[in-house]
């Protein structure tokens, strides 16, 4: 397994073959999602999942709300345990593109959980990302609101 630093994101692969795999570790003040999207970028990934565990010094985290067509923020101001990490990666109109959900506790053990907007590591997260062949493509999509992969439209290997 070779350790790389690619820009700012420290990551390792270590799987090769039609679903590259990567573990990145992001440490204390980290910017978790631009590290994901420079990665991204970087690798070229275009259908990816991707999981995570750690903590937060801080985040905000969305809520969508349908009828506003907006998401609700949620700030956290507090440190957290990034107890689940969830998503994807896929292109949109900027190109590849985390999609991250998380579920992240309290020192109380009360919870949080949302679509992940904003965060800063404290004292390290790590995330396991999982490239799938194919292309999944979010689009904006007046309905939903958000950009959002088109229901007719299938995860096809190779599609572009």
């Amino acid at each position: 397994m070779q350790r790389a630093v690619e820009g700012q994101v420290d990551s390792r692969r270590i799987k090769d073959g039609s679903e590259r795999t990567y573990v990145v570790a992001f440490r204390e003040g980290e910017d978790p999602l631009a590290g994901l999207c420079t990665l991204a970028r970087e690798k070229e990934l275009t259908a990816s999942r991707l999981a995570g565990t750690g903590g937060f010094a801080r985040a905000v985290l969305g809520f969508f709300d349908p009828d506003r067509q907006a998401w609700q923020r949620i700030p956290v101001e507090e440190q957290v345990e990034v107890v689940s990490m969830t998503g994807t990666v896929g292109l949109d109109g900027t190109g590849s593109t985390p999609w991250v959900k998380c579920v992240l506790a309290r020192r109380d053990g009360s919870v949080l959980g949302g679509h992940l907007l904003d965060a800063e590591v404290r004292p390290a997260l790590e995330v396991v990302l999982t490239e799938a062949p194919g292309t999944m493509i979010r689009n904006p999509d007046p309905e939903v609101g958000h950009c959002a992969l088109p229901p007719s439209r299938k995860v096809m290997p190779g599609s572009p």
